[in-house]
C-alpha cells in the first residue's frame, strides 16, 4: 500500500532527522583519534571529555519526551537539528579541550531530543507505521555508516576545524527543510488532539508511573539494555583508536596518491556498514525467536567477540577486518531484539515512558563505558576488551534469567505473562 501525503511528509522529516542524528553520533570517534594528536592529553581525559556528550544523549531522552508532548513533535526536532548543527559549529571554532566539551556537551543535550520526538510524531501522524518506522531505521543506518566515512575522508584533505564545519551543513539544511514541510502530526490518532497543547506529565503521575515500570519484569529489561548500551558505546567510540594502534596498520603499506588516507578508520566504517545487514536480520527473527531467548544468544557472542579481539588485533591485517565484519553485524542484529523486548514486557499505556527510560539506559548510563574505558585503556589494551566481555557476560546473565522465567518476583502483567509462553 501506498504512503499517503502525510506519511510521506513525515517520513522524509523523521528521516532527515534520525539519519543527521547518527551522522553526528559516529563521526566523533573519528575526530577523537584527531584530537588525542592535537591536544596531547590521556586518552582517559579525553574519554571523559567524550563521555560529557554522549551521557546527555541518553539522560535528555526523558525530559525530551515530556517536552515534545507539551510544545509538539515538530517544534522539538527542528530545534534538535538546530541545536546538534550550532554544536559542531562550536567544535568547528575550538582550541582547547574545554571548549569540545562545551561543544560535546549542547551537542548531546540537542541530540537527546529526537528519538523520543521522532518516534511519537510517528506513532501520532502516520497510519502505515511499520512501512514508515522501517524506513526510519534504514535512515537511521544511513547516518551511522555515512558519518564516519564522510569525516575520515575530509580529514584527509582538511584540518578537523574544517571537517567539525562542513558536517554541520547537512543538519543547517535540514532545519529549512523542516521549517518548510506541512504534515498533521496527530492524523493517525482518533478524536481531536491538539498537538503541542497536551498538558505535560507532571512530576507526581511521573513518579507514580515509574514505580509502577520498575515493579514489573521490565526493571530486568532495563539493566539489560543498560549492559547492552555500555557495550555499544564502549565499542564504538574507542575502536577506531584501537584500530590505528594495531600493527597490521604499521605493516600496510598503500599504493602511491593513497598515502593520506587512514584504513584504520574504511574498516570502522566497514562494520557499520556490514551493521545494516545485522539489524535487518535480526528485525527478521524477532519474529520468530522470543526477544528474552534472542538476547541471551546474542549477549553470549558478544562476550565471546569482545575477547576475540585480543588476540586478534596481533595478527594480520585480513584477520582484522574478518572480526570486525563480524562484530558489525551482531552488534546492530540485537537492537531489534530489546526493543521488542520492551514492548513484550510492558504494558500498552506505559509504552512511551518505557521507551524513554530504554534510551536513558542505552545512551545515558552506557555512555559510562567511555569514562571507564579511558581509563582503563591506559593501563592495558587487553583489559578494556575483558571489561567489555564482562558487560555482555552481565547482560548474557539477565537474559537467561528471563528466558528460564525468573521475573516471577514482579508483578509483569499481561504483556509479560504472554512472553513467557512464546
Amino acid at each position: 500500500m501506498a504512503l499517503n501525503a502525510n506519511d510521506r511528509s513525515i517520513a522524509g522529516f523523521t528521516m532527515a532527522g534520525h539519519a543527521l542524528v547518527h551522522w553526528f553520533e559516529t563521526a566523533i570517534p573519528i575526530f577523537l583519534v584527531v584530537w588525542l594528536a592535537e591536544f596531547d592529553v590521556s586518552i582517559a581525559l579525553l574519554g571523559l571529555v567524550v563521555a560529557l556528550g554522549y551521557a546527555p544523549f541518553g539522560i535528555g531522552a526523558l525530559p525530551g519526551g515530556i517536552l515534545a508532548d507539551r510544545y509538539g513533535t515538530k517544534r522539538l526536532i527542528v530545534l534538535c537539528l538546530a541545536g546538534m548543527s550550532l554544536a559542531f559549529l562550536v567544535l568547528a571554532t575550538s582550541s582547547s579541550i574545554y571548549a569540545i566539551a562545551v561543544g560535546l556537551l549542547l551537542w548531546g543535550i540537542a541530540a537527546s531530543i529526537y528519538h523520543p520526538a521522532g518516534l511519537s510524531l510517528i506513532s501520532t501522524g502516520v497510519e502505515e507505521r511499520g512501512t514508515v518506522f522501517a524506513w526510519h531505521g534504514i535512515a537511521g543506518n544511513a547516518g551511522i555508516a555515512l558519518g564516519p566515512f564522510v569525516a575520515a575522508t575530509l580529514l584527509i584533505f582538511l584540518d578537523w576545524q574544517y571537517v567539525a564545519a562542513i558536517l554541520a551543513a547537512p543538519g543547517l539544511l535540514a532545519v529549512l527543510y523542516g521549517l518548510t514541510a506541512e504534515f498533521e502530526p496527530t492524523a493517525a490518532v482518533e478524536g481531536d488532539v491538539d498537538a503541542g497543547a497536551d498538558e505535560a506529565l507532571s512530576l507526581s503521575d511521573l513518579v507514580t508511573n515509574s514505580k509502577a515500570l520498575f515493579a514489573s519484569a521490565f526493571a530486568i529489561v532495563f539493566v539489560i539494555v543498560t549492559f547492552e548500551g555500555l557495550y555499544y558505546r564502549g565499542m564504538l567510540t574507542y575502536l577506531p583508536e584501537i584500530l590505528h594502534g594495531a600493527p597490521a596498520m604499521d605493516g600496510l603499506a598503500l599504493p602511491a596518491g593513497l598515502e593520506g588516507i587512514e584504513p584504520a578508520d574504511y574498516i570502522y566504517v566497514g562494520l557499520l556498514v556490514v551493521g545494516m545487514a545485522g539489524q535487518y536480520a535480526g528485525g527478521k527473527l524477532t519474529d520468530r525467536i522470543p526477544p528474552a531467548r534472542g538476547l541471551a544468544v546474542l549477549f553470549a557472542i558478544f562476550t565471546v567477540l569482545a575477547l576475540a579481539f585480543i588476540p586478534v588485533m596481533t595478527m594480520g591485517l585480513w584477520a582484522v577486518v574478518a572480526l570486525c565484519g563480524v562484530f558489525g553485524f551482531f552488534l546492530f542484529a540485537i537492537q531489534p531484539f530489546y526493543q521488542n523486548a520492551v514492548a513484550v514486557y510492558t504494558p500498552a499505556d506505559s509504552r512511551g515512558l518505557s521507551y524513554g527510560y530504554t534510551y536513558l539506559g542505552e545512551f545515558g548510563l552506557g555512555a559510562a563505558s567511555i569514562a571507564l574505558g579511558g581509563f582503563v585503556l591506559d593501563v592495558s589494551l587487553g583489559w578494556f576488551f575483558v571489561m567489555i566481555a564482562a558487560f555482555a557476560l552481565a547482560g548474557m546473565v539477565l537474559s537467561a534469567a528471563l528466558v528460564a522465567g525468573l521475573d516471577w518476583f514482579a508483578d509483569s502483567g499481561p504483556a509479560a505473562e504472554s512472553a513467557t509462553d512464546d
